[in-house]
């Protein structure tokens, strides 16, 4: 059964860092687009960021510049570097694996994590 298994979440003061993780053991990892998406209350899912099997990112105009992506594919492993961090980044954050092809809608990934909560005071 595959598993995506988050980590790395917690509270910190705006301006802090967080840096998440998250484990797979998915087959063949590399050929997968990886993606952070989160999810707070009151507002809709958002793509957080999209790192594709080329090592392609993409981010969400609300952390571009803040926010980094990347991936270990010898270790199945996936990372958000989340500096500078704001309030309105409060969320729970999700890991999801699609075969190939980076959607932009989150339930059309073929695997997602639990989530890690991440909370951001002021």
């Amino acid at each position: 059964q595959v598993q995506l298994v988050e980590s790395g979440g917690g509270s910190v003061q705006a301006g802090g860092s967080l840096r998440l993780s998250c484990q797979t053991s998915l087959y063949n990892y590399s050929r997968y687009c990886m993606g952070w998406f989160r999810l707070a209350p009151g507002k809709e899912r958002e793509r957080v960021a999209i790192i594709d099997t080329d090592g392609g990112e993409n981010y969400a105009d609300s952390v571009k510049g803040r926010f980094t992506i990347s991936r270990d594919n010898g270790k199945n492993m996936l990372y958000l570097q989340m500096n500078n961090l704001k309030p309105e980044d409060t969320a729970m954050y999700y890991c999801a694996a699609q075969w190939t092809y980076c959607y932009s809608d989150y339930f059309l990934w073929n695997y997602r994590g639990q989530g890690t909560q991440v909370t951001v005071s002021s």
